[in-house]
């Protein structure tokens, strides 16, 4: 599901609510858990998973056009980890 899919999902299940309303939330949230991980924050959503962000090593990679060896510098990567009841619905609709 796309950010405009939620958006218009949550425009039908709450018609009530403006669009540019449901706009801004989704922005917020979104905005918030980025804000989060960018502050080196763990994000923990109970019941759906958390996320947090993982430093990886300087390495020696290799381009694939031409098999050079290429410095790939130290970066921090985003991990998720789903929660247990997320896997339990997961795993109950098979």
């Amino acid at each position: 599901m796309k950010k405009s899919e939620l958006i218009d999902q949550l425009a039908k299940d709450y018609p009530h609510l403006y669009h540019r309303d449901i706009e801004k939330v989704v922005d917020v949230f979104y905005n918030s858990i980025s804000e989060a991980l960018a502050n080196g924050q763990r994000v923990e959503l109970r019941g759906f998973g958390a996320f947090s962000t993982k430093e990886r090593g300087p390495r020696i990679g290799r381009n694939p056009k031409n098999g050079e060896r290429v410095a790939v510098p130290r970066k921090k990567s985003v991990y998720y980890k789903p929660g247990k009841e997320l896997k339990e619905r997961i795993n109950s609709s098979n």
